[in-house]
């Protein structure tokens, strides 16, 4: 008798963080409209706010050494590697209303924001 093997379906690739379509749709306009050759969006982390820390974006127009790189949605997303063990798992949003706009940012390694919203700790 011969022991017939069933093959694992391949898990799907882990991604540190991923994109809404809002999110996707707002990067590529943002990607499009920069006055220089851009690769993607750079994600960061800075010390400030009341928590300690808060989330820093801006245009990257090369991968750096340790950047962790995300492609989702035909955009990319860079990651500091500061900010990695902070972010990885979150979910980035675009969302407008009538009083503001901007990057909304799910992080399942958030311990508590401050009163204003701009900054957490974890």
């Amino acid at each position: 008798m011969v022991a017939t093997e069933t093959a694992a379906a391949p898990r799907p690739a882990f991604k540190p963080v991923t994109l809404t379509d809002a999110a996707a749709a707002r990067i590529r306009d943002l990607i499009e409209r920069a006055d220089k050759p851009i690769v993607g969006l750079r994600i960061g982390i800075k010390t400030k706010g009341c928590s300690g820390m808060s989330y820093d974006i801006e245009y990257a127009e090369e991968k750096g050494k340790f950047d962790e790189l995300v492609e989702d949605k035909g955009v990319t997303v860079l990651i500091e590697p500061k900010a990695q063990m902070y972010i990885f798992g979150t979910e980035i949003d675009w969302v407008e209303d009538k009083l503001q706009s901007g990057f909304v940012f799910r992080n399942p390694n958030e311990k508590g924001r401050c009163g204003c919203g701009e900054s957490f700790h974890v």
